[in-house]
């Protein structure tokens, strides 16, 4: 009221008031046509995007379902009369082994996306490794079936491709490093196999390293992903694929919120080599840290930026360069290194026998060093696998629904033992065909990789603790690692 009365003692001509009132429409309506005019009004009016059918609808052809079969070799478990609560379960263990031959089959499902109108398809490698069978089916219901072309497990990325007669839709592919936290994006995916589902969220950070390898930066979304999913797009407004979809964060394997997608600016990078059937990655010859507080403090460090070299290879690039134990790599190519995880992804990425310059911090003084970069030697998947099963005498298998029938599992998520050698470590410790296991050392072990990781760890003659899951009973098993 203060104001109107302010207003109404001021003598304004009509004319004059007119032409203020259609003044404030004018600046009102100029705004409304150009609303970034100011930042404050931006953010005001920021919001989601009325509708996402129109996106859904170009990008829905060119994601596929995939489909795969993979025969696991090896030994089942025994088949008892009255199931896996048999009152005789003891005697016919003792007396069978508790091994039978048996092969089984085991049915996956997962998501890609067509790059390109030739029919390669771009999935995670962990949807089509190790399989027998693959098949895709694309949105206007046909059927195909793929072939690998290339895989790399370090990235978890797969090129696989389709023929036909006609040429296929490509999904273009965008520039994940101008992706901000805050954007919006839409996944697409074969979540528990109901194919073509879209979810929408916004990326919630970038650069997330979650333990998933060396070689892990990922986006990170809550756009609803769940099992299915993996190997889907990742897509921003304009339709454009930003990430793969890869992998969640959850207790009960469902979504929560958390999800991951792999940069496309990655797969980018390793497209050519995909192609060629294998990536073959730098090697620099370091083993790094990462800069705490107490150790910025004894080095003297404005920051704790970059990569605290820990180790030398003998007879490696950085040996043979001059790097030294104690160097902090801060720039590597003319890129920062802003923390320990980027070095080895850049590293990787840089082709073999480049000359490269890389700047360290060696006590308080920066110094450049010339490097050539060396070939990293690969570890195919099929030597860890003997590596591991050798060192602990029994075979382990991330669970799907057809080993969970087979074992009369109630749990969907984990590994489960599915052969044991006789006279072995596991055999000595108790564990058998059927048992989940839950936890190595008191660490929750979810995925065939991270247990890989962790067996690796041990030298011959530790005792390894496990917490099995069996028949619905936890129990603890000790296991000595052999050579």
């Amino acid at each position: 009221m203060k104001h109107e009365k302010i207003f109404c003692k001021n003598k304004v001509k009509p004319g004059v008031k007119l032409y203020f009132v259609v003044a404030i429409f004018l600046i009102v309506g100029a705004l409304s046509l150009f609303p970034c005019a100011t930042g404050a009004f931006c953010a005001a009016q920021a919001g989601p995007p009325a509708s996402f059918a129109q996106l859904a609808k170009q990008a829905s052809p060119s994601v596929v379902n995939i489909s795969t079969v993979k025969v696991v070799k090896g030994r089942g478990q025994l088949v008892l009369p009255f199931g896996q609560d048999d009152p005789f379960r003891d005697f016919f263990e003792r007396f069978f082994g508790n091994q039978v031959p048996r092969n089984f089959k085991q049915q996956s499902l997962g998501t890609g996306f067509i790059i390109d109108e030739q029919g390669f398809i771009l999935t995670n490698n962990h949807v089509v490794e190790k399989a027998n069978e693959i098949k895709v089916k694309l949105a206007d219901g046909r059927e195909f079936k793929a072939k690998v072309i290339g895989r790399d497990s370090k990235s978890d990325l797969a090129l696989i491709k389709i023929d036909s007669g006609t040429p296929f839709k490509p999904l273009p592919l965008g520039d994940s490093e101008k992706l901000e936290v805050g954007d919006w994006v839409i996944a697409i995916g074969n979540p528990f196999g109901l194919g073509n589902t879209v979810t929408a969220g916004i990326v919630s950070a970038k650069y997330r390293h979650i333990g998933a390898g060396s070689y892990d930066n990922f986006i990170q979304t809550d756009a609803s992903i769940n099992p299915g999913n993996s190997g889907g797009p990742l897509l921003d407004t304009e339709g454009r694929v930003i990430g793969i979809n890869t992998a969640i964060y959850s207790q009960s394997g469902g979504s929560i919120g958390i999800g991951f997608a792999i940069p496309v600016n990655i797969a980018k990078d390793l497209l050519p080599q995909l192609k060629k059937g294998k990536v073959v990655r730098g090697w620099l010859g370091v083993m790094i840290q990462k800069i705490t507080p107490d150790l910025r403090k004894k080095f003297g460090l404005a920051s704790a930026k970059g990569a605290l070299v820990a180790d030398i290879t003998p007879g490696g690039p950085a040996d043979k360069a001059g790097i030294q134990r104690g160097d902090v790599i801060v720039t590597y190519d003319g890129r920062e290194v802003k923390e320990m995880n980027d070095l080895p992804y850049l590293v990787g990425a840089t082709p073999v026998g480049k000359k490269v310059v890389v700047e360290v911090i060696r006590r308080g003084k920066r110094k450049e060093i010339q490097v050539k970069i060396g070939k990293l030697k690969e570890e195919t998947e099929e030597e860890a696998d003997q590596e591991a099963n050798q060192r602990l005498g029994m075979r382990v298998e991330e669970i799907t629904p057809e080993l969970a029938r087979t074992f009369g599992l109630s749990e969907t998520r984990g590994l489960v033992v599915v052969e044991v050698e006789p006279g072995s470590s596991a055999s000595g410790a108790g564990l058998r065909p059927g048992d989940v296991i839950v936890e190595v050392d008191q660490a929750p072990i979810t995925n065939l990789k991270a247990f890989k990781q962790k067996i690796r760890s041990y030298k011959p003659g530790d005792t390894v603790l496990l917490l099995v899951s069996r028949r619905g009973a936890t129990l603890y098993l000790t296991l000595k690692m052999e050579g």
